[in-house]
Formats: C-alpha cells, structure tokens, sequence
C-alpha cells in the first residue's frame, strides 16, 4: 500500500482559496492570515506532492499548472464534504449556521439578491452568504471548483453533472424608447421590428437566445450597439439608438441618466426562460442550501420581487 502524504487540511484550504483567485495576497486576505503562511503552506503541499501546481508570475499573479487544475477541483470538494461531515459529528446538520457561497447570473442579481439577503439575514442570522455575480459558464466554474455551493441563472441548458430546480420563468419583452414609433401598441410582432435597429444584450449564451427568437420570425436585426451591462442597454434604448429584448423588468422606466423606456409584451409565440437553482448532483443538500433554495423560491413564488412578471 502506498504512504500517503504528509497533507494537512489546512494546506489544502490555502491552496484552494489561492486558486480561486490566482493571488495569494487575495487569499491572505480571504482567509485572514499573513501572506507568508499561504506561500510556505503551498509550498509545502508542493514538496508533500511532488508537483508544482502553480506557475508564479511577478506582478502578473498566479496561473495553474495542469496538476494544479486537478487538483484544486478535489480540493475543493473534499474540503466541502469534510465541513459536512464535521457539521453532521456536532449534530448540526439541520441547523442553518456558516457560510454559503451563490453564484448568480449578473443580469438576477439585481431582482433576487438584495431581497434573498434580507430574508435570510432576518429568519437565519447566523448564515453569512457570499454572492459571485458572473455570467452562466462563470457559475458552472465556480460550482464545480467548489467555490461557490449554489447557483442561480436560467436554464440555457446544462449537462448530466448538475441539478436544478425551477423557480419561475421569465417571458421575454420588447423594449423601446418612449418616443418610437410603436411604443403606444399593447403589444408588437417581431416582424414589425425587421427594419429597426437593435441594442443587444451581449452576454455569453444570453445573445444567442436573443438573436434565436428574432430568427425564428424571419427577423434578421442590425445589432447597432452592444452591451454587457443590462442598464447600458436600457439607457442607449431610451435614447432612441434601437429596440431590445430583456427578460426581467425594473419597477421603474426611467433609466440611470434620466431616459424613459416602455415595455411591451410579444404577440408572436417565443420560448420563456426557466430560472433555475443549480447545484452539483455529487453535492449532497445542506440545511445552509435548503434554506438560500427555499428564499430564492419564496421570493419568486411570494411576489417580493418583478421575477416572473415580465410581460
């Protein structure tokens, strides 16, 4: 039989918070500890496995080595189930105590998150939950790293290694500046858009799900601007340079520098987007993910928030 290493639980767990961020000052930090205790660990946890597992880059950070990537993936696991097992020794598996991470789509984040901590700061105090705002593959990173143990993003389809649950879904709209042409219509065929300029809401897989429904209608846009930013796009529709189409809607039409837009729901027949919570299905339930699962449905199902209202 071979001899295990000489692997403390503590090397792994600097090791992994140096990988989630590539720094290990942002580890140090992290973890609060001094700099020097995350570098002597790791090279410590090198020496033990007798690989290098990251590759130093002065004043460019780190970068993992591809043992490193291995690595940091069962690290992360292990260290999660290791937590779960200690949880469940002191008999606190049922009570919501600790840290959670949740990775959210950045476009929810806005419409869920600043309701989800406040419901769960007033009926489990002593949750702390951190929040990753990221885009879909982001969140599937950062679930299979172990970083984050919950996501929240819409079902743009995944594979046999995760699980999801739907909480709502998000029909899509037309958005328009106040003074357009068809803004006074109670609804708009995707046909009546064939001449007008787009502004698209550019995030990976997001644009593609845009463009799609225009395709389906035969509609083949000019995508005149571009945005990452769900308020750039409402700002620069607001102020006359194309239509879009979103899928959350804000209380208010006014955007950020003053701009009015109008929303108006699609006559033509176009898929709505379900809003799923994710989680690896090797990842076994905690009471910390039951009850963030539990808010994020209550808040859709409750009306505390515009999620599923879009018309």
């Amino acid at each position: 039989m071979s001899k295990t290493p000489g692997v403390t639980t503590a090397q792994l767990a600097y090791f992994a918070e140096a990988a989630d961020y590539l720094s290990m000052t942002r580890a140090a930090e992290n973890l609060l500890v001094a700099q020097s205790a995350v570098s002597s660990s790791i090279a410590q946890l090198e020496r033990a496995v007798g690989v290098q597992l990251f590759i130093r880059k002065p004043a460019k950070g780190l970068i993992l080595t591809a043992a490193g990537e291995r690595l940091h993936h069962e690290a992360r696991s292990l260290l999660t189930r290791l937590n779960e097992a200690l949880e469940s020794a002191r008999g606190q598996e049922n009570e919501v105590r600790g840290g959670l991470v949740l990775a959210c789509f950045v476009t929810l984040m806005p419409f869920y998150i600043p309701g989800l901590l406040s419901q769960l700061r007033s009926q489990h105090p002593d949750l702390r939950v951190e929040v990753i705002e990221t885009d879909l593959d982001g969140m599937l990173e950062a679930l299979r790293s172990g970083r984050a143990q919950l996501g929240l993003g819409y079902d743009f389809g995944f594979d046999g290694s995760v699980h999801t649950q739907e909480v709502t879904r998000a029909q899509p709209h037309i958005i328009l500046s106040e003074k357009h042409r068809l803004a006074r219509k109670p609804s708009i065929a995707l046909s009546d858009l064939q001449v007008e300029p787009m502004v698209l809401l550019d995030l990976p897989v997001s644009r593609d799900y845009f463009l799609g429904i225009l395709s389906a209608a035969g509609v083949e846009p000019e995508v005149r601007y571009r945005s990452g930013n769900y308020e750039t796009v409402r700002s620069l529709v607001a102020k006359g340079h194309g239509f879009s189409i979103l899928n959350q809607r804000p209380v208010s039409s006014v955007t950020y520098d003053g701009g009015s837009i109008v929303a108006l729901s699609i006559s033509d027949s176009v898929p709505s987007l379900p809003v799923v919570i994710v989680s690896l299905n090797d990842v076994r339930p905690t009471a910390r993910s039951r009850a963030v699962s539990d808010g994020i449905r209550s808040l859709a199902v409750g009306g505390n928030t515009n999620i599923g209202t879009e018309a």
